[in-house]
């Protein structure tokens, strides 16, 4: 998730009006459309300076990213259904950040397929495996108060076919996207903080076995598959429930900023942001609820793999110090596909 500020200019009789505001990436088509249809009418000059909150610019998919996988769990096309959504005001979705999601799975022979519709027992029966990334109330409005993207109906018939046995893979991102999905996620005992994780030298963070940061457990040290290290780009953080497992830890080298307007998020945050200590926060974990199991990450850039800026950074599974990160994701569905 970047949070790019958009400033327009425009000159009317010789006067120049400027206002800007900060918005998601992907919504950069939708406004520049918007702008014309609006403007179409009258003689203005409109100019566009952009430039990304937390230091990028847009965001691409890296057609490009490829990883090998020496044997498939299902032939292709064979394999349970995932139903990925779509339906929540999603800024990741199959055909753009998560495109390479879509790649790596039906590889492996899963079938997966975005979901337009709101959740309903009769749409999960047909599936093994729910996946939402990013879901949000409300793409444009960032500020607080966080409403939540699933309403309680929902959240209901979620929780019903999870303890019947389905599975949830529940991924999220810095504020809003953690407050969207807070109801959702303390269903199962979780809290997840509206936040913003920054390590402290602002860096991406290599989580390792070897630092004590990414935790050996069924998903990580799963034999033959075995995850060392996890690369992330920030999100959030959230506390589990005793019985959950943990599989990657923040600490004392993070801070989670409590922004409460979307304009004090920047690469560097301002100290005079509020902000907690990142002890005692996780930014993934695993658990069993009822028949079913879920898995809960706090960033998703992890399981995509984009460049990013004009220089085309590597960002997600393509990046070089993330080679396990396409082999972490197997694992993950691994697991909620209950193959072990």
């Amino acid at each position: 998730m970047e949070n790019i500020e958009v400033r327009l200019t425009l000159k009317v009789d010789g006067e120049l009006v400027s206002d800007s505001r900060s918005i998601y990436s992907n919504m950069m088509k939708l406004l520049l459309s918007t702008l014309i249809l609006k403007l179409a009418p009258f003689s203005v000059l409109i100019l566009f300076t952009l430039w990304a909150n937390v230091g990028v610019g847009q965001q691409v998919t890296d057609e490009n990213f490829s990883y090998s996988i020496m044997d498939p769990k299902y032939s292709l096309g064979s394999g349970p259904l995932l139903l990925f959504d779509e339906a929540h005001s999603n800024g990741s979705t199959l055909k753009g950040a998560y495109s390479a999601f879509y790649k790596l799975l039906t590889t492996d022979g899963y079938t997966v397929i975005a979901s337009k519709e709101k959740v309903t027992l009769e749409m999960l029966k047909k599936a093994k495996i729910y996946v939402t990334v990013n879901a949000m109330y409300d793409l444009e409005d960032w500020n607080l108060p966080a409403r939540s993207a699933f309403s309680r109906r929902e959240i209901n018939d979620l929780s019903e076919w999870i303890a019947d046995g389905g599975s949830l893979f529940l991924v999220t991102d810095h504020m809003p996207c953690g407050g969207s999905v807070s109801e959702l996620a303390e269903r199962f005992g979780i809290n997840i903080l509206n936040g913003f994780a920054v390590r402290r030298d602002g860096l991406p963070e290599v989580f390792s076995k070897k630092r004590k940061t990414l935790l050996p457990n069924e998903i990580t040290s799963y034999t033959g598959m075995e995850i060392d290290s996890v690369m992330c780009w920030g999100g959030t953080g959230f506390i589990v429930p005793p019985h959950a497992r943990v599989i990657t830890v923040l600490g004392e080298n993070y801070k989670i900023y409590l922004p409460s307007d979307v304009s004090q998020i920047k690469k560097r945050v301002a100290d005079t942001v509020p902000h907690i200590s990142g002890m005692g926060l996780v930014n993934g974990a695993y658990l069993k609820f009822g028949k079913g199991r879920i898995v809960i990450f706090g960033d998703g850039a992890p399981f995509s793999a984009q460049l990013q800026g004009i220089k085309s950074e590597k960002r997600g599974m393509n990046h070089p110090n993330a080679g396990q990160n396409a082999q972490f994701l197997l694992n993950i569905i691994h697991w909620l596909d209950k193959i072990y």
